[in-house]
């Protein structure tokens, strides 16, 4: 049978197409940053959603409750318009809870900017209610609770939006409290509950936010710490992650182009076409196994790390990462970790370099069987009275070890001790 029936062409790293036995979708290709980005409800904040829904029911309840005990006492100028407000108020806490509970990911542009439609209308409405009365923090019912309506979409919008958007509600309700202040000018009794009305409500929004982020930040760095782990075991050369994906992709072609010349799918000899898709699948097994023999697991946990890719500098020029055992690997690997976890936080940017090597020759106290192999760990913004007592435990895991200071920043110098590979 012709090559012409084997299934459609697909292309390679190379540019050059490729084919096989199944008809395949072609996925896009993303790198393992992109995904940590991605999906945030999978981190575990649709927990922290419902809670913060939770909150908004509650606020809104002790809300409706002054609301009910002021128009009982006929407090309100218009009362028609403070009933409209908390009935526009309610719809869209449904609506936002609703919505935050279906989307699996990031709420809509038009679902949000309606949020932000129901509540402005919501807090304009209340502030009609009671305008005149020269006290809106003290009057002010849906209008105070009207912004707290943004936790329940907090998971599922960016921070910043979450916050443009409280604190343009907090200005807009700081200038009515302003504009309707008594006469007799601005008292302490009359600013206390504009206080305290404003921060009713904004201050949740912001915590919220807040918590959110913190918990969002510490469950990726921890993810990406797990999959960065996962290199303490592997060969002293191997590929990362992302290149086990693709030697995979190019195994189930040659798999399938082979399979097809077994089954006579494909003719011999086989045509200039099929024969440049074999010569290309070569070329880039062959890429990949070239370079899975110069780059160490080390090499691989840093560079495929969000983190340490951005803070860490490795120098092995002669791969001797690899000659670590695991339990020196993952002593290494944590001190690299703790020294610039503080990234994450902000303050002072921090930056690791660690030079591995090279292994001078001479007289050495050691077995023939065992190699020293020394490590130099110089930072940038990390004080030597500021270091964590847990990352001399991990420096003291990898081997013997020597601090100074360099330049106002920790310097560590480590004797790895490790098997020789001549006599493996």
């Amino acid at each position: 049978m012709s090559a012409s029936t084997f299934s459609a062409p697909e292309e390679n790293t190379l540019g050059v197409v490729i084919t096989g036995g199944r008809k395949r979708v072609k996925q896009p290709r993303r790198s393992g940053r992109a995904a940590n980005s991605a999906h945030h409800s999978s981190l575990g904040l649709a927990f922290i959603g419902l809670g913060a829904a939770i909150l908004v029911v509650l606020r809104a309840v002790y809300g409706s409750s002054w609301f009910i005990a002021l128009w009982g006492v006929g407090e309100y100028a218009r009362p028609l318009a403070a009933l409209a407000a908390w009935i526009v108020l309610a719809a869209v806490i449904a609506g936002a809870i609703i919505a935050a509970r279906v989307v699996n990911d990031r709420l809509p542009d038009w679902v949000f900017a309606l949020i932000i439609t129901g509540i402005a209308v919501a807090t304009a409405l209340d502030v009609v209610s009671i305008w005149g009365l020269q006290d809106i923090g003290h009057y002010a019912t849906a209008a105070v609770a009207a912004a707290t309506t943004l936790l329940a979409i907090v998971t599922v919008r960016g921070p910043i939006e979450i916050l443009v958007a409280t604190g343009g509600l907090g200005l807009a309700l700081a200038i009515v409290m302003f504009l309707d202040a008594p006469a007799g000018g601005l008292t302490a009794d009359w600013i206390a509950p504009q206080v305290t009305a404003l921060g009713a409500a904004v201050l949740p929004v912001i915590i919220g936010v807040i918590i959110v982020e913190a918990f969002r930040r510490m469950v990726q760095v921890e993810l990406d710490r797990v999959l960065t782990q996962s290199a303490v075991s592997a060969p002293r050369f191997a590929v990362g992650m992302l290149a086990s994906e693709e030697l995979a992709r190019l195994d189930l072609a040659a798999e399938e182009l082979l399979d097809s010349i077994a089954t006579r799918k494909t003719a011999l000899p086989l045509s200039p076409k099929m024969a440049s898709i074999a010569a290309s699948l070569a070329t880039e097994l062959r890429l990949h196994l070239i370079e899975g023999r110069r780059e160490t697991w080390l090499y691989h946990a840093i560079s495929e790390s969000e983190l340490l890719g951005k803070s860490v500098t490795l120098i092995d020029k002669s791969s001797l990462a690899g000659l670590l055992d695991p339990s020196q690997r993952d002593g290494l690997l944590s001190t690299a970790w703790l020294l610039v976890s503080d990234v994450t936080k902000g303050a002072q940017s921090r930056t690791v370099t660690v030079q591995i090597g090279p292994v001078e020759p001479g007289e050495s106290e050691l077995p023939s069987n065992k190699l020293l192999i020394p490590i130099a760990i110089t930072t940038t913004g990390i004080p030597r009275n500021r270091v964590d007592p847990s990352i001399w435990d991990a420096i003291g895991m990898v081997g013997r070890y020597a601090d100074s200071t360099q330049e106002g920043s920790l310097r560590v110098d480590i004797e790895c001790i490790v098997d020789n590979p001549a006599d493996q």
